[in-house]
């Protein structure tokens, strides 16, 4: 079912505020959920609630009447920060809803099921991450999972949306894959009122061509392969669940009963 209120989590963030124009555009009501010292400049018609996504508190008052969220955030830190903010977000939304269901779409990273990088090493970002594609897809909820290259370093003219299944690179770099913000967000947005988009998990690119309007987005989203487990379809099976900390198994179990 297509939602009517969305809340954009990460609202003041660089995919979040188009984020936010674009659910105005495609005629959402929109909520951002933003930080307490953040500016946020939306307009009249954005409800702006204040809040630390690492609160349940916060997050439960941010979820009332919504039945869609976009996560747009990102920590860009440590471990530590990583578990608590990319992580955190979505077993903290999952919580909050105590099994209410809503149409979720995230946005998570190309790459993101190659853990032997120096960067996932040093920040777990990439563990952290793709242990929140898990939570929602254990969850019940209607999603889409939208994994972006890098943002906005995409070559001249290369301006035409590809999904791909599968993250068989290990995108160290724009030349593995690249997407402008706008078109992250916009993939994010359209993907809440398709139901082709239902239970998908893709990685986002651009090349040479063209961008593509909302409604050329559909076709694309009905040619993809549907999710049948915890991870996205044609992903490597090398993140045991055996292998994960205690307290992500029990996270995934309470979620996983959630929504039986």
């Amino acid at each position: 079912m297509k939602p009517t209120h969305v809340l954009i989590v990460g609202a003041t963030g660089s995919v979040g505020r188009f984020a936010v124009t674009e659910a105005r555009n495609q005629g959402y009501r929109v909520r951002a959920l933003v930080r307490p010292a953040t500016c946020a400049c939306f307009g009249s018609d954005v409800d702006v609630v204040r809040g630390d996504l690492t609160s349940m508190d916060d997050m439960r008052r941010a979820l009332e009447g919504i039945d869609g969220i976009v996560f747009t955030h990102g920590s860009n830190g440590g471990p530590t920060l990583t578990e608590n903010v990319d992580y955190g977000a979505v077993r903290n939304a999952l919580k909050a809803l105590d099994g209410r269901k809503v149409r979720i779409a995230p946005m998570t990273s190309i790459g993101v099921t190659h853990m032997d990088t120096s960067y996932n090493r040093s920040t777990q970002a990439h563990d952290w991450k793709r242990r929140s594609e898990r939570l929602v897809r254990a969850s019940g909820n209607d999603y889409t999972i939208v994994r972006p290259g890098w943002f906005d370093m995409e070559p001249d003219g290369a301006h035409r949306l590809e999904f791909q299944q599968g993250d068989r690179g290990p995108a160290l770099g724009p030349q593995d894959g690249a997407v402008s913000r706008q078109q992250i967000a916009q993939t994010l947005v359209t993907a809440l009122g398709c139901e082709s988009a239902n239970r998908k998990t893709l990685e986002l690119v651009d090349i040479p061509g063209p961008a593509q309007s909302d409604a050329q987005l559909a076709p694309m989203f009905a040619a993809l392969k549907s999710d049948m487990g915890l991870d996205g379809v044609d992903d490597l099976p090398n993140f045991p669940e055996s292998a994960q900390p205690k307290r992500v198994k029990e996270e995934l179990a309470h979620t996983e009963s959630m929504n039986r």
